[in-house]
């Protein structure tokens, strides 16, 4: 039987030269690529972007202003839990409720507060309809100014951001501007019983002809002890009695006590009697009043 004829060692042979020569010439190019970058063929995807539907477009706006307005609805809601007393059912104080509901110490939860007031007032002019705060660092410096300072200053502000939203930093420089060419010294001394004089500013609502006792002096307000609590009031809000030292220290110690009974969780009625001490223009209580007060005390176990 025939031998088969033997595998031909000069075609392996070839097939291996070529296999090496393949392999060397590719090698050959990478390197060449690595050593010149600039060669290196990369091949990018297109991908095709889809404008937006005019509906995508409304929801887009619609999204976007929400977001802008979350500090300004933040502070709406904060005023009313507060001015309705929502927290009494389970917080003795409003601070205490914001603290432990939100994370806010009182500064953070007025500062809301007050920003939602001043853009309530910005929304008032035509000329702010598109052109409104986004931020409340953006609104903060003007929070102790007036109503239409505050307009004055916004509508300052844009012009200074070229007809954009201005920057928090340009609100307050514009705000400094105002603030000394309306300076005023400040002569109130702490423990001083003033009455509050509203004007039309929306922060003293309800407020106006109360008494209330300056517990810190700032270069153009009073930050004021009431019988609900502590405001920042600018000084012409405020009107001294001129009472006696004396009569500042029983009004001090009435309001002491007014505050800590109405810090409790109280009847509509209740509430009502507080405020109604919170307007004497005398500084003193009659004996019935004194009276009525001191068993809401013991009702509360206050003292």
């Amino acid at each position: 039987m025939p031998k088969p004829p033997p595998r031909s060692k000069k075609a392996t042979s070839a097939l291996f030269t070529d296999s090496n020569s393949l392999a060397s010439s590719a090698n050959k190019d990478i390197s060449q690529q690595e050593e010149n970058p600039a060669s290196a063929t990369i091949t990018v995807t297109a991908v095709e972007v889809t404008e937006l539907t005019q509906e995508e477009q409304s929801d887009r706006l619609h999204l976007e202003r929400k977001v802008e307005r979350a500090f300004f609805e933040a502070g709406k809601a904060l005023t009313e839990l507060r001015d309705r007393r929502l927290y009494r059912s389970t917080h003795k104080t409003f601070d205490e409720y914001c603290l432990d509901r939100f994370g806010y110490n009182r500064s953070r939860s007025y500062q809301l507060v007050d920003a939602a007031v001043v853009v309530d007032n910005l929304q008032k002019c035509p000329q702010f309809v598109d052109i409104l705060p986004t931020a409340e660092g953006q609104v903060r410096p003007m929070t102790k100014l007036q109503p239409q300072e505050q307009q004055e200053v916004w509508l300052r502000a844009v012009e200074l951001a070229g007809g954009k939203i201005p920057t928090g930093r340009i609100v307050k420089d514009v705000v400094q501007r105002i603030m000394e060419r309306t300076q005023v010294p400040n002569t109130y001394q702490l423990g001083e019983v003033c009455q509050i004089i509203t004007k039309d500013n929306p922060e003293l609502r309800g407020k106006g002809g109360c008494w209330a006792i300056v517990s810190a002096v700032n270069d153009f307000s009073c930050t004021v002890k009431m019988w609900d609590g502590e405001y920042a009031v600018g000084l012409q809000h405020l009107k001294s009695y001129n009472y006696l030292p004396a009569e500042c220290e029983q009004m001090r110690e009435i309001c002491d006590r007014i505050n800590q009974v109405y810090s409790s969780g109280l009847e509509e009625s209740v509430q009502r009697f507080l405020e109604s001490l919170g307007k004497l223009n005398r500084p003193y209580l009659t004996a019935v009043e004194e009276k009525l007060l001191s068993v809401l005390e013991s009702e509360y176990r206050i003292g």
